[in-house]
């Protein structure tokens, strides 16, 4: 009851429907223009507490989603200024709504913004220069993280639905991810004020040049400042969702392995920004409950014990409580490899024991009832309703797909990690792009996507045999007794841009020499 008239307290404030006398029930709320690098003006809503002393006060600042202003943390801003003293700036990113400057992809001013704003609140509202922490959702996120590597200040970050490898999220596998692209460039036109590296990009990818985006990726990418967060000994928290369309949990896992310092990771069902949607608004969230604890031992200095606690928090993405691990590589205690066999009727299986010397040739650039969804919309049902993406398998085209099927288990068993794919195929186009799904399939055929991954086939000698090692994205998902896996890999996927050749074909073989498989890792 609480929170909640905290929440609505702050709106109010927000949009000044309440005069000073109701301002000094725990925090005050005025919005205020801000100097970030180079003078550009950066709108941001202050919320500083009351009646804690004088100060300086513990500080955060909170960059905003990219499409999205000021306004999206102002109830979770209410709650830390109420709750815990801190003063939190809630801000306008540039290049959108009222801040100024252009939109410049997480560049070099948009990055220094952060600490402009961290200089500001120290020297107008308060702030403490040895207490400062920062953390967003999406870009706000990715901010987060390349601020901390820049600026030794920042004690703590919280990087929600985050990218940690901006190539390697819209880019995996040199597929374009069309979809997230899509979106992202309507948000920055609509909203924003676009700056030269993002026209430049939207003119490449329009142009069927999206390989020539990716240069920018790597300076606007904290899979490249490592060495500076471990080095300023930053405490970072990260949390993702297992089916976010726009940044996938692979290059978040991978990140979090590299860190050396104070470090979190929560991973739970829901696409991109909706396991912590609410929080930011000020209502109750576990991933947000987590930042407040996160930021009060690391910023704050109170011995709540959450650094005592295992670092990895993972909650199935097809229901079930949080199972918590000492390490990423502890989730996946076990593996099974599984050999693909030939086919029998147009489906080969999953065996325990090598099959060689057998081969399927299917015809590409058609599409098939197995594909990967549509972004924020079938994550989102995943996360708030348990309902998966779905495929009848018997309906799976086996001229246009290769399907292979597992045995049932006797037991139920736990997919805890990356799957991985180890296939020889010859392609008879020089270009191609494959889709692989892992599907948990049920007695009448009805298969849930666990997981799914692209990858793209460039400028190979046609009809020359090769051998592909591709992992599928991290998951936590419960497979019931009497449920199978199925690996399905076609040619084509809405979500993608797809460079099959239309009536070209691909070849699936298992040379005696290196069989082909399929590694499952099991919690």
């Amino acid at each position: 009851m609480r929170r909640s008239l905290v929440l609505l307290l702050t709106t109010l404030l927000a949009i000044g429907l309440l005069t000073p006398v109701a301002q000094a029930a725990g925090f005050t709320t005025t919005y205020r223009t801000i100097p970030g690098a180079g003078g550009t003006p950066i709108r941001a809503f202050v919320i500083e507490p009351t009646g804690r002393g004088s100060g300086p006060f513990p500080l955060l600042v909170l960059p905003s989603s990219w499409g999205v202003n000021n306004i999206e943390y102002v109830g979770a801003a209410a709650k830390f200024a109420y709750e815990s003293g801190y003063v939190v700036v809630s801000y306008t990113s540039r290049g959108f709504y009222d801040s100024g400057g252009e939109i410049d992809v997480a560049g070099p001013d948009t990055v220094a913004d952060v600490s402009r704003v961290i200089d500001w609140t120290i020297a107008n509202a308060k702030g403490d220069a040895a207490k400062v922490g920062v953390a967003g959702i999406s870009y706000g996120a990715g901010q987060a993280l390349l601020a901390a590597a820049a600026d030794p200040r920042i004690k703590a970050v919280a990087s929600l639905s985050t990218w940690t490898d901006l190539a390697r999220s819209l880019y995996p596998n040199q597929t374009v991810n069309s979809q997230a692209v899509e979106v992202l460039l309507a948000a920055g036109n609509l909203v924003g004020r676009p700056g030269p590296v993002l026209r430049q990009a939207e003119d490449a990818y329009r142009n069927g040049r999206f390989s020539e985006v990716v240069p920018i990726s790597e300076s606007r990418s904290a899979a490249n400042k490592v060495a500076a967060l471990n080095a300023n000994r930053t405490a970072v928290m990260i949390g993702n969702a297992w089916n976010d369309g726009i940044f996938a949990p692979g290059q978040v896992t991978d990140l979090f392995a590299k860190l050396t310092g104070p470090k979190r990771l929560m991973l739970s069902p829901g696409d991109h920004a909706t396991a912590e949607l609410f929080g930011a608004a000020g209502l109750p969230n576990e991933i947000w409950d987590s930042v407040g604890r996160w930021f009060d031992k690391h910023v704050r200095g109170v011995d709540n014990g959450i650094d005592r606690e295992d670092p990895v928090n993972l909650k199935p993405n097809n229901g079930g409580g949080w199972r918590t691990f000492p390490s990423w590589a502890a989730a996946s205690a076990a593996q099974d490899t599984l050999y693909l066999t030939g086919p029998s009727w147009g489906t080969g299986s999953l065996s325990a024991a090598a099959a060689t010397g057998w081969s399927n040739r299917i015809v590409a650039g058609w599409p098939t009832v197995a594909d990967s969804g549509t972004i924020l919309l079938s994550g989102a049902l995943q996360g708030f309703l348990n309902i998966p993406t779905g495929v009848s398998t018997p309906l799976v085209d086996r001229n246009v797909a290769g399907v292979w099927s597992g045995p049932e288990y006797a037991r139920a068993t736990t997919v805890s990690g990356a799957p991985k794919l180890h296939v020889t195929v010859t392609p008879s186009a020089p270009t191609t792009t494959l889709f692989g799904y892992l599907y948990d399939v049920g007695s009448f055929g009805l298969g849930a996507l666990v997981t799914h991954k692209p990858i793209a086939l460039r400028d190979v000698t046609p009809g020359v045999a090769r051998t592909l090692d591709f992992e599928l994205e991290p998951v936590l998902w419960n497979v019931a007794a009497g449920h199978k896996l199925v690996l399905v890999v076609d040619t084509v996927d809405p979500r993608y841009g797809t460079e099959s050749t239309l009536g070209s074909t691909v070849t699936f073989s298992s040379p005696a020499a290196d069989p082909s498989w399929l590694r499952v890792p099991r919690g």
